[in-house]
């Protein structure tokens, strides 16, 4: 068999890697670069239409946000997925597409006034529906053959609700051949959901490290130091505005604020609103009252069988409509305000922290990870401005965050999940981490005595009955981050330059077989921008 290693490889998101085996080729996760990339994704090494099948660890973005332009471009084949999995797929692509729509329809508007090319959305709702009906649900620890030689299964791995580890057995020839790929490894007392399974067979092992090389700090009470943010918010007439993550991390806050409303934990503001701005955060938490309950931990079984929503927060208020959203910053009475995303690179909650960053009184709580380059993390990392639709903001607000509060497991965690296999694995593969932090936690797993890599995207390898061997090498060339009115220059000679090439492909496709003047003159207009990309 082989493996090609294509997104996710010494950076965090954009995970993807192609296995060819037993006459199949199929991919693990499909998933959407996030923040600032450090080495570009590889693109398939063949058509969409080739791949014969997808499986998909869990939903968030990073790990599915691709398969609509999988959908688009000829894809037909099943993608995998536990059924809540499935579930939180079919708003979260809807979503992503929705918002590929909308911000290209933004820019376009911009556009006309400066004379811009148009700009085409990655991928419509249309691809994302395409995208959603090729799904195929499966059931936990149930294994499952998807074609002669290859079996899988999917073990709760307690990142998300629905996420799994998947186990795949290849057989070719007389040989099975055993790999799993851990996905994203959950953190230890998650509220709802379950923790991690561990597994304790395989012959080789392709596992995250997001925090490979440093642990959470010590586990608050997550409940009092809300509480405690919450209190001497409100005491300065603020808002607390929590950039969350519609699936999962939202719901863990309503956790947490049902239990202070009903422990009275916020003196002289007990009723103070929630709002969750959010549509997909919405539907999402609706999917979570609606999954069976098998798949939640024993403290909210225990909650669901007296009769407690462990989830619906006194006070709370929807915000469906944009008209809803603006007005929750006309009115001053301190709350709470939940909204995507969680990394503030897009949604409504940079209008929110358009509205609140420059009023000292307020505070903006991080409650999960920031990947390098995106706004929320400039914001942890301390910056005194930013640009927010145009307009230079002035950073006011408290900045906190809720420390240790995690959907990943820290490199304890990480180390506790790979020594659970009974036997060493012939080779570990360190993936989805960011760049040196893959590399340091090869370090520790060698010093542990197993045999550990981590690739860059584009490596490929080969594994058979004698064991893995590197075919090619991945890319290790940085994407380059140009600054200042050279990047200007880049940005704009790049997007003419993809401008053109759409517009050429649109000829070609239309006049198959016979001469066109536009292509010669496209075909120029191409040649002339590489030309000024190249300088």
């Amino acid at each position: 068999m082989k493996l090609t290693f294509l997104g996710a490889n010494h950076e965090v998101t954009g995970s993807c890697t192609m296995l060819e085996a037993a006459g199949q080729r199929f991919l693990i996760d499909y998933g959407m670069e996030q923040g600032k990339n450090v080495y570009e994704n590889q693109p398939l090494p063949v058509a969409p239409g080739e791949i014969d099948f997808v499986l998909i660890t869990h939903a968030h973005i990073d790990h599915t946000g691709l398969l609509p332009l999988l959908a688009h471009n000829g894809f037909r084949g099943r993608i995998y997925a536990t059924i809540p999995t499935v579930e939180l797929c079919g708003i979260m692509l809807r979503d992503s597409a929705h918002i590929q729509e909308f911000e290209a329809e933004w820019k376009n508007r911009k556009g006309k006034r400066s004379g811009a090319e148009p700009v085409e959305p990655m991928y419509t709702v249309q691809d994302a529906e395409a995208a959603c009906r090729l799904f195929r649900g499966v059931e936990y620890d149930k294994r499952i053959q998807l074609a002669p030689g290859i079996e899988a299964r999917f073990v709760d791995v307690g990142h998300l609700l629905g996420s799994a580890s998947i186990e795949l057995w290849i057989t070719e020839g007389s040989t099975t051949t055993k790999l799993v790929f851990s996905g994203d490894i959950g953190n230890l007392e998650q509220p709802i959901i379950k923790d991690p399974t561990y597994i304790q067979q395989a012959d080789y092992v392709f596992m995250e490290s997001t925090y490979g090389d440093r642990n959470h700090d010590p586990r608050p009470d997550y409940v009092a130091e809300l509480a405690k943010i919450l209190q001497r918010t409100f005491d300065r007439g603020g808002n607390v505005v929590v950039p969350s993550f519609a699936v999962g991390r939202t719901q863990e806050m309503l956790y947490f604020l049902r239990e202070i409303k009903e422990k009275g934990l916020v003196k002289g503001h007990g009723n103070f609103p929630v709002y969750i701005d959010s549509p997909l955060a919405t539907e999402a938490t609706r999917i979570f009252r609606d999954t069976d309950p098998g798949c939640f931990d024993a403290q909210t079984r225990a909650l669901l069988e007296k009769g407690i929503d462990p989830i619906n927060v006194p006070g709370l208020r929807i915000s469906v409509t944009s008209e809803d959203s603006r007005m929750i910053n006309t009115d001053r009475t301190p709350k709470v305000i939940l909204s995507a995303s969680g990394m503030c690179e897009a949604g409504r909650i940079r209008h929110h922290l358009k509205h609140n960053l420059w009023r000292p009184e307020c505070t903006i709580l991080f409650v999960g990870f920031q990947a390098v380059g995106t706004l929320g993390r400039t914001l942890i990392e301390g910056t005194d401005l930013v640009k927010l639709f145009g307009e230079p903001i002035e950073v006011k607000a408290e900045i906190c965050q809720l420390t240790g509060m995690s959907g990943h497991a820290d490199k304890d965690g990480l180390l506790r999940w790979v020594n659970a296999f009974t036997e060493k694995p012939r080779r570990v593969f360190v993936i989805h981490g960011e760049d040196e932090v893959e590399n340091r936690f090869v370090a520790t797993l060698t010093e542990q005595g197993f045999t550990a890599c981590a690739p860059y995207n584009g490596a490929q390898w080969a594994i058979g009955a004698e064991g893995a061997v590197c075919l090619q090498e991945g890319t290790k060339v940085r994407v380059e981050q140009r600054t200042g009115e050279g990047a200007n220059r880049a940005a704009t000679v790049f997007q003419r330059l993809v401008s053109a090439g759409k517009r050429l492909l649109r000829v070609i496709e239309h006049n198959e077989g016979g001469a066109n003047k536009d292509l010669a003159k496209f075909a120029d207009q191409i040649n002339a921008l590489c030309d000024k990309w190249d300088r």
